[in-house]
């Protein structure tokens, strides 16, 4: 077995292309050369056939990110774990939103992560997070669908920041499930003025979902609401189509 040769400042040279991606990712920021991270992007596509290969590489992927590199390469990394992330990664993901730079990318990749980790990571770091960040992981928890939050997601309608609560309506059209409709059913008899035509699109959202998945009767509550003369032309309109179906 051959000795790795060494850099001028001492470190050993790294032995196969994958150890040099890995250590270009240390130094990898804006104007960096993509060039060097092509054997990482073709190691992820030949680990998404091989799970032992996946786990390994997973593995790295977290250490990486726990090195705290720049925030290019975090979000680079995570565009990887999206890909091949696990239950494993979670953590390391989590420590990322609160980070401007940063959180969309963690987001994008804690949505793709299947099981419930991931989303009772998302819902449980939300009373720390603010401002977009905050935003953010409620529309994930809305693009997961996850059931669990719906309780969360019921109190954040009532914020005092429009966005959040808006972010948290949509969320709940998103997830549909029986307990959202009936959130978004009471929230709608109570809305500020401003934000019901955002409420009222959310709503009208989750009773099309509804409807597709066989809750008829909750649908139709929705829809009856929605289709009063108080609502917009578009609303009311979409909303009257619906119910001539029942």
């Amino acid at each position: 077995m051959s000795q790795s040769s060494q850099h001028p400042s001492g470190s050993p040279e790294p032995d196969n292309p994958l150890d040099t991606a890995f250590e270009a990712l240390k130094t990898y920021d804006t104007g960096s050369g993509r060039a060097a991270l092509w054997t990482l992007d073709d190691e992820v596509r030949h680990a998404l056939g091989d799970v032992s290969a996946r786990i390994a590489l997973e593995q790295r992927l977290i250490r990486a990110l726990q090195a705290k590199p720049s925030a290019v390469a975090s979000q680079y990394i995570c565009s990887k774990l999206a890909l091949v992330g696990s239950e494993l990664c979670v953590a390391a993901l989590v420590g990322l939103l609160p980070d401007p730079l940063v959180s969309t990318a963690a987001r994008n990749a804690l949505e793709r992560i299947p099981g419930a980790s991931a989303s009772k990571a998302l819902r449980h770091c939300l009373p720390s997070l603010q401002g977009l960040q905050k935003i953010g992981v409620i529309q994930s928890l809305g693009a997961k669908r996850d059931a669990s939050s719906v309780g969360k997601l019921a109190g954040l309608l009532k914020e005092l920041d429009p966005e959040v609560a808006t972010a948290a309506a949509y969320s709940l059209g998103q997830i549909a499930n029986v307990k959202a409709g009936k959130v978004l059913l009471e929230f709608l008899s109570s809305v500020p003025e401003a934000l019901r035509p955002k409420i009222a699109a959310a709503a009208l959202a989750c009773a099309g979902r509804l409807l597709t998945e066989g809750h008829q009767a909750e649908a139709r509550r929705l829809y009856t609401v929605l289709a009063a003369p108080s609502e917009s032309p578009q609303i009311r309109q979409a909303a009257a189509r619906a119910l001539t179906n029942f």
